[in-house]
């Protein structure tokens, strides 16, 4: 019976005190298992989630994208300035090549040259913030006759009582899903995740492998930028300023280990989803917002302790 309870809390302990914190937030905030409250938590979680789905193929190969919180205020800047330039298509065109591009940079130093994943995003993450200010001269953008334009349907807009921003993440789950279940891709991210130097003798291209990963992780972010700028209607310099941590917390909290090869993008889905009634759950039993930042450090240990221990068979030693 021990040993059964064991197995039950490692592989299942955050699932179940996550059920425990709905039951004590739902008698005591009647609003929070309401079907507006959902479909609201839902829009919330919908940019932090489509990045998320990027950042799971780059987990999955070991490496690690702390560049993403940076790179989405960049693209935000870009798609909402752009607008108002060139008019939206042009704009979304623009903000989806720039995020693939920013993320084939990535790839190629961490792929093919070789560097730390860890350092490059964050001297990357360091980078983009500036290159924000260079661009944008310090100012905030905002749409400019926001009334007369199609752009807010990404962020704004709904589909059979669906908010938009909820169907394009679901949508980019389902096809990268797919894409990490079907394809010789998604196969090839596994086995460099799980043992890269029997991937390569085993004929993988590993360097090809984590580069595309982060031209993924780039695109969703360009993504979430669109529906950002969407939804804003605008765009501040610091508007995906610690999204990078949010990120990386869901994607933990889903069970995507950070050792690579084991994971999947339901279990982003989950966590990302999880973290975000989590955090309307604190707001709505009326703790102050820095608590959110506490409790996304707390779920980032517990769930990187879990994974360690549970890799190496010694959680509870």
């Amino acid at each position: 019976m021990g040993q059964l309870i064991k197995n039950v809390l490692r592989r299942h302990g955050l699932l179940l005190a996550f059920l425990v914190f709905l039951a004590v937030v739902a008698v005591n905030a009647e609003a929070f298992l309401t079907p507006g409250n959902i479909l609201d938590v839902l829009r919330q979680v919908s940019i932090t989630g489509m990045m998320a789905l990027g950042v799971t193929f780059v987990v999955l190969t070991g490496r690690l994208d702390l560049s993403v919180g940076s790179l989405l205020t960049l693209l935000t800047v870009i798609v909402v300035d752009q607008h108002n330039i060139s008019g939206p298509f042009p704009a979304i065109v623009m903000t989806l090549l720039a995020g693939a591009a920013i993320g084939a940079f990535n790839g190629l130093l961490i792929g093919f040259v070789g560097l730390n994943a860890l350092i490059v995003t964050l001297a990357m993450l360091s980078f983009l913030q500036g290159l924000v200010l260079f661009y944008s001269g310090g100012s905030n953008v905002n749409v400019q006759n926001a009334q007369d334009t199609w752009f807010a349907v990404f962020g704004r807009g709904s589909f059979l009582g669906l908010p938009v921003p909820v169907l394009l993440f679901l949508s980019g789950a389902i096809v990268a899903g797919l894409v990490l279940a079907f394809t010789t891709f998604g196969r090839r991210i596994y086995a460099v995740g799980g043992n890269e130097t029997a991937s390569i003798f085993s004929g993988i291209n590993a360097p090809w492998t984590v580069f595309w990963t982060y031209v993924v992780s780039g695109l969703t972010t360009a993504i979430a930028a669109v529906i950002m700028g969407s939804r804003v209607m605008g765009a501040q310099n610091t508007i995906g300023q610690g999204y990078e941590l949010t990120v990386l917390a869901g994607v933990i909290l889903g069970g995507t280990s950070l050792l690579g090869g084991s994971g999947s993008i339901w279990r982003t889905v989950i966590g990302i989803s999880m973290l975000g009634f989590i955090q309307n759950g604190l707001l709505l039993l009326g703790y102050p917002y820095y608590v959110q930042w506490l409790v996304t450090w707390a779920v980032i240990i517990i769930a990187v302790w879990i994974d360690l221990g549970a890799k190496r068979g010694r959680i509870f030693a």
